[in-house]
């Protein structure tokens, strides 16, 4: 069984080439008819370069004071004693900094500050068009992570008719400080406007996703760092350790147990999203 392959950077040509290999793969392995056939990379961090195809954004650029870094980390030696984020992985990201909520003296509009965030870069133009990704045929959203248990999101852009529109749903994870496998329903992301939950809700549209990311959005001043490894689009389960499944009473892990989380997304009425809740 082949994965479906990830789109890689590089020039016009060599993009175009592998957009062929890939459109063939679906193809001829009647991926459209039988479904998808392997998992779909989105994005690894597996190399130092990146991180290079991935835009760090935070309250600096309005004028706050938090700051956001985005390093590549090499997996820690076999005999370090250090559990690596997977077996055979070179390497992943750290997303890293501090949050504060000041806010700037000479810029009296600035009434809310407080972010850092990261995303993947909008993919270049191939001989076939603009490159978007197509996450159709998947069930979930797949990350490789490490966190410190503040409360993150994840963002995916689509090629929305609104392009300020970013579809958000609460980075559940059960094990703060170690590498757990997170799966997350595509259907089961909120669609919201500066941190506003948007009325009506539509649908995301899922072969039109523009790039991935995660922010942290909590306003709790201080440090934060979260690593990640990869982010993939699946259909297996099996490998998960936290399985957020919104159809149910509460989101679970992979064992059934209830992960216990509150929202954190609100209305503009201020009522807030709790996540789980039928």
């Amino acid at each position: 069984m082949q994965a479906t392959r990830p789109l890689l950077y590089k020039g016009f040509i060599g993009r175009s080439v592998d957009e062929f290999k890939r459109l063939s793969h679906i193809v001829f392995s009647l991926e459209g008819i039988k479904g998808a056939q392997g998992p779909y990379e989105l994005h690894n961090f597996h190399s130092p370069e990146s991180i290079q195809d991935c835009k760090i954004m935070s309250d600096v650029e309005i004028g706050g004071f938090s700051n956001a870094n985005l390093d590549w980390v090499s997996s820690p030696a076999p005999d370090s004693g250090i559990p690596p984020p997977s077996p055979n992985s070179p390497g992943y990201a750290r997303f890293h900094g501090t949050i504060s909520t000041r806010l700037p003296k000479d810029r009296p509009d600035v009434k809310r500050t407080g972010y850092a965030a990261f995303r993947t870069r909008d993919r270049p133009p191939t001989i076939f068009g603009r490159s978007l990704i197509n996450i159709d045929p998947y069930v979930y959203l797949a990350l490789r992570v490490k966190s410190d248990g503040r409360a993150y999101f994840i963002n995916v852009q689509t090629e929305s008719v609104v392009p300020t529109d970013l579809h958000q749903h609460r980075l559940f994870v059960k094990k703060p400080g170690e590498w757990e496998t997170v799966l997350v329903k595509w259907n089961d992301f909120v669609r919201t406007n500066y941190g506003f939950v948007v009325e009506p809700q539509t649908e995301m549209m899922r072969q039109k996703v523009k790039s991935i990311g995660i922010g942290l959005t909590d306003r709790i001043p201080g440090p934060f760092e979260l690593c990640i490894e990869r982010m993939w689009a699946t259909n297996n389960e099996s490998d998960a350790d936290t399985v957020v499944d919104l159809s149910a009473s509460r989101p679970k892990d992979a064992g059934g147990a209830p992960v216990h989380k509150e929202g954190k997304l609100k209305t503009k009425q201020g009522q807030k999203v709790a996540w789980g809740d039928n």
